[in-house]
């Protein structure tokens, strides 16, 4: 007769599986962070955009790549933010950079995490620490509610507690929100604290723990035509400028806005009315 207590661990182990093994850092080149259990899923084929097509984001792009750079190098750098206007380029910027600092045969890893995994960051961070890769910890649309103590845990990411933040371990976030919050949230708990500086200045700080602030802004119509001509010769769409301009205009009215997310989605539809095939 098996024992009761085998019987229990053995449910309670397919309750709760232990974590998988630590992947082989240098086998691939991105990863993104799961949970429950705790592992790192390798990521083939990463899904971006080359650095040339990322038009109107200049400045950031060289910033963010030197930065980069520096960090891959063994260098002191900076942790990132990129924040602003939806479809500007953020996440694409990201992954470009990080595939750009590879072509130049500089040792990089990238390791996606999502906002909701936040609370388990200190046991990522420790496996990282325990590597000899080079890694730029990235989250995508990073940003809190009023009731969010999710950034409690972006701490250990910018400050590392008592141990420090990994010094092979780079934090690169996006988001909408310079703050990382709603303008109202602050103003709300601003007027009903007894001490309204002190009352988010815990939470609004945490924008200040990056080093790097690069801002992305909403383009005007030159620079989104400017995109969508951009988009159109590196994939070999033929079409008049005249009949471009038109066509794109027309698209951007009826999305209402302009940016790089309408530009790759009116050349979508472009090259499918003109039957050429775009990267997958």
């Amino acid at each position: 007769m098996t024992d009761p207590l085998l019987r229990i661990a053995d449910a309670l182990e397919r309750v709760s599986p232990p974590p998988r093994p630590a992947p082989d850092l240098q086998a691939y080149d991105a990863f993104v962070w799961h949970v429950a259990p705790d592992h790192l899923q390798p990521v083939p084929d990463v899904a971006r955009v080359e650095m040339g097509l990322l038009i109107g984001i200049d400045r950031a792009r060289d910033t963010l790549l030197e930065n980069t750079r520096h960090f891959a190098r063994g260098l002191p750098a900076n942790n990132a933010l990129l924040w602003g206007a939806r479809g500007m380029g953020k996440s694409s910027l990201v992954k470009a950079v990080h595939a750009a600092v590879v072509a130049e045969g500089l040792p990089l890893k990238i390791v996606e995490l999502q906002r909701e995994d936040l609370t388990s960051v200190t046991r990522l961070l420790s496996l990282l620490r325990a590597s000899d890769a080079r890694v730029i910890l990235y989250c995508d649309d990073l940003s809190f509610s009023h009731d969010d103590q999710h950034y409690k845990s972006l701490k250990a990411v910018l400050d590392g507690g008592i141990e420090g933040r990994p010094e092979n371990v780079i934090f690169y976030a996006t988001s909408n929100r310079r703050h990382l919050m709603p303008r109202d949230m602050i103003e709300n708990e601003r007027g009903s604290a007894i001490n309204p500086g002190e009352a988010v200045e815990e939470k609004v700080s945490l924008s200040d723990r990056f080093g790097l602030w690069l801002g992305f802004h909403a383009c005007d119509q030159d620079g989104f035509l400017s995109m969508v001509r951009g988009y159109c010769d590196a994939f070999g769409i033929d079409i008049s400028s005249e009949d471009l301009r038109a066509e794109a205009i027309e698209w951007q009215a009826t999305r209402g806005g302009r940016s790089g997310r309408v530009a790759w989605q009116f050349v979508t539809d472009l090259a499918g009315r003109h039957g050429v095939k775009l990267p997958g």
